[in-house]
């Protein structure tokens, strides 16, 4: 059995294509089997929620009179970069702001821009012939500015690790409150409805990969920082943080209910990000992974404890195991608990299959696949020779 994008988005257009959700096409297939799933599925549906903290917008605010080329630049006191342009800044969701008060960082500024608010923008600079302003004090919206669009290096991580603590003290983390002598584990992965487990060599999602994001439409512009291919494999499926995405789209269009800050007490802020990735059924093969159930997947367990990015895993459960509620670590009975929302990961995947129902949402063929073989390098202290 073999088809081609056109072929599904002709189906699409027509309004006869037909969609599932991850969830529906495991049943689906359950019940008929692959085969048969595979010649009546023409896409099926994922979605993920959850903490993606490399993640930011950038924004042109236009030029004020008389122009300033702005060298530091605040969006409700959250330091933005700057070095890339007289009015261009890139807000990154993790930057926090200056001074005291409640936590808000630049995840806070991206989540009201796109719930319409005013945001407060001060900027200063040396002053030039040709932009002589020092200073500018004003308002913004996504009503006033120009470009708008968000431009995350590293989202819907590939299957990344479980963590506990085996210390003798609670620690902070992005992965949350880890409590001490494996009190407990958190992970992070919508597991069966997880995008990049569902097509886990990536044959259908690539460069020009059109998206679900933050609730708008989106595209993946490129492969995600600390991108590997090397973890090892089960099912078909890396086990450990694998495969990453950059994607970009337009603020405009998003959507709140799926751009969410957050604040991890003791570490910082993120912003949990809803993605949703059409997968095409153009073969058996892609379908067999695409059902690929919970209980069929696993993820390592890394104690972080060891602060070291040398730590091996100490464990490995299946998401239905993670899911559960609890698992048993070295004879103790050992609660988890997931930071992504499957709910709102349902939702995405539901979502999406909607849009492709209604001939909303076209799939696009990549224009480029990404490496197919990636390893992942570490930062170490170098002299300069050691480095050329």
């Amino acid at each position: 059995m073999k088809r081609t994008y056109e072929e599904i988005n002709a189906k699409i257009q027509r309004g006869d294509a037909v969609v599932m959700t991850a969830e529906e096409a495991i049943k689906l297939a359950e019940s008929n089997g692959i085969e048969k799933a595979a010649k009546e599925v023409d896409v099926v549906t994922t979605g993920t929620f959850g903490a993606m903290c490399s993640s930011g917008a950038f924004i042109n605010f236009g030029h004020s009179e008389p122009p300033i080329r702005m060298k530091r630049v605040w969006l409700n006191g959250v330091p933005a970069y700057t070095g890339v342009a007289a009015v261009d800044a890139y807000i990154g969701v993790t930057e926090e702001r200056e001074g005291n008060g409640p936590p808000y960082g630049g995840a806070h500024v991206i989540e009201d821009l796109v719930s319409g608010k005013a945001v407060h923008l001060r900027a200063t600079a040396s002053g030039t012939d040709c932009y002589p302003r020092k200073d500018i004090d004003t308002y913004i919206s996504l009503r006033t500015v120009n470009q708008a669009y968000m431009y995350n290096p590293r989202n819907a991580y590939q299957n990344y690790g479980v963590a506990t603590n085996s210390s003798d003290r609670t620690l902070s983390t992005y992965m949350g409150k880890l409590l001490p002598h494996y009190g407990n584990m958190t992970y992070s992965s919508a597991g069966q409805l997880s995008p990049l487990l569902k097509d886990p060599t990536l044959r259908t999602i690539g460069i020009g990969t059109r998206i679900f994001l933050g609730g708008g439409i989106g595209y993946v512009a490129w492969e995600g920082t600390q991108y590997k291919t090397t973890p090892p494999v089960k099912n078909d499926v890396p086990v450990g943080p694998a495969r990453s995405l950059a994607v970009i789209g337009d603020l405009r269009g998003m959507s709140t209910e799926f751009l969410q800050p957050l604040t991890f007490t003791g570490y910082g802020i993120s912003l949990a990000i809803g993605i949703g990735i059409p997968i095409p059924i153009l073969d058996e093969d892609i379908m067999r992974t695409a059902v690929l159930r919970d209980d069929q997947l696993f993820a390592p367990v890394f104690d972080y404890a060891i602060q070291s990015r040398n730590r091996k895993p100490i464990a490995e459960f299946s998401y239905a195991q993670l899911k559960s509620g609890s698992v048993e670590l070295f004879g103790k009975k050992v609660q988890t608990s997931s930071l992504s929302s499957y709910y709102k990961a349902r939702i995405i995947a539901d979502r999406l299959k909607k849009m492709i129902e209604e001939s909303e949402f076209m799939l696009t063929r990549p224009v480029e696949r990404l490496p197919e073989e990636r390893t992942q390098r570490a930062l170490d202290v170098c002299s300069r020779e050691d480095v050329l």
